[in-house]
């Protein structure tokens, strides 16, 4: 509730204040639309989360908290005045180091195969950040079309409420049922036709909280084996899958990577045909059915789980890419 009344008074002052997103060759828009709507998002998130430390008593993430405003911060200032690849990237490299330095980092890799799980070492804290850097602006790339970037939120925020409830770690499910409420009651707002934008203060503070929740996770659960970095990969899975195919596409092309475009596979299939709400519902029905087996597996005493959920990832992602075939979208050029 608190979101979607609140995006709907944003949605009325950027409109007043002029903070559009006008359509340019990159877009997938045709109407200048509102932009920035995440923002509220973000902070009602944010308060729910600080709010929960102090009711219910679990202890904050001050690590968290703190790179969760640089990142909204500077997106937010991205979103009104534009700001510079290289400045973004280093508040966003900050604010990695910080969650890092305070929920520690994956240090272990649980391996598919049941055997013993591999030990990072040194090298763990260099992937953790890595893997937090990449999702950020990975999303950001994502949120190109209404509603993709509010379904992913939702389909991967219940998972990871599941498994705060089965684990009882309240930080967790308050964090995530609150993030998955927050970004339902935006979506009501960027269903397609969207009426306001996410825009970067919305899709990489996502980004952020959604590689942010492993490591919180294992942090409130030192003595468990689980997989976390499998399981949050999972829970968002076509948004890895997808940025990371443009981006080897892109590299091999040798095109400037951190630049807007339209190459994106769910921005292909929209250029060949298909509306924002078809190629939405597409990757939200995979996402979901993903997220709802990959929670079964992770609570699950199979030896073999992570073997069962790479398994899942290949199908879905042989399903994005089944569809690209059929409309002809991995090469050439598309209108």
């Amino acid at each position: 509730m608190a979101t979607y009344f609140g995006v709907a008074g944003f949605r009325v002052w950027t409109i007043k204040r002029g903070v559009l997103d006008h359509p340019n060759e990159r877009s997938s828009h045709v109407t200048p639309t509102p932009r920035g709507g995440g923002l509220v998002l973000a902070l009602v998130v944010l308060v729910a989360y600080s709010a929960g430390g102090y009711f219910i008593g679990y202890q904050l993430s001050a690590g968290f908290l703190i790179g969760a405003i640089l990142v909204v911060a500077v997106s937010w200032l991205d979103d009104v005045f534009s700001v510079s690849f290289a400045w973004r990237l280093i508040v966003h490299s900050i604010a990695a180091v910080t969650v890092v330095y305070s929920c520690g980092s994956i240090d272990t890799i649980s391996s598919p195969f049941g055997g013993e799980a591999i030990q990072l070492g040194w090298f763990g804290p260099i992937i953790t950040f890595c893997w937090i850097l990449w999702l950020i602006n990975a999303y950001n790339f994502m949120d190109g079309i209404d509603g993709i970037a509010g379904v992913q939120a939702i389909t991967a925020s219940i998972g990871w409420l599941v498994i705060g409830l089965r684990m009882e770690l309240p930080a967790i499910y308050v964090l995530a049922g609150t993030l998955s409420f927050a970004a339902f009651g935006f979506l009501l707002h960027n269903w397609p036709p969207a009426r306001i934008f996410m825009g970067d203060a919305g899709s990489a503070f996502l980004g952020f909280v959604l590689a942010a929740l492993p490591l919180m996770a294992q942090q409130n659960s030192p003595n468990s084996p689980s997989p976390w970095l499998l399981i949050a990969i999972a829970l968002v899975w076509l948004f890895v899958f997808d940025s990371i195919v443009t981006f080897l596409r892109r590299v091999a092309r040798r095109e400037r990577v951190w630049q807007a475009h339209r190459e994106h596979l769910y921005q292909r299939l929209v250029r060949s045909g298909y509306s924002h709400r078809t190629v939405t519902v597409f990757y939200g029905i995979i996402s979901l059915i993903i997220s709802a087996l990959s929670v079964q597996l992770f609570f699950s005493e199979n030896r073999f789980t992570g073997k069962w959920i790479l398994g899942l990832l290949a199908a879905g992602a042989a399903c994005v890419v089944g569809l690209c075939l059929k409309r002809k979208c991995l090469s050439g050029e598309i209108v």
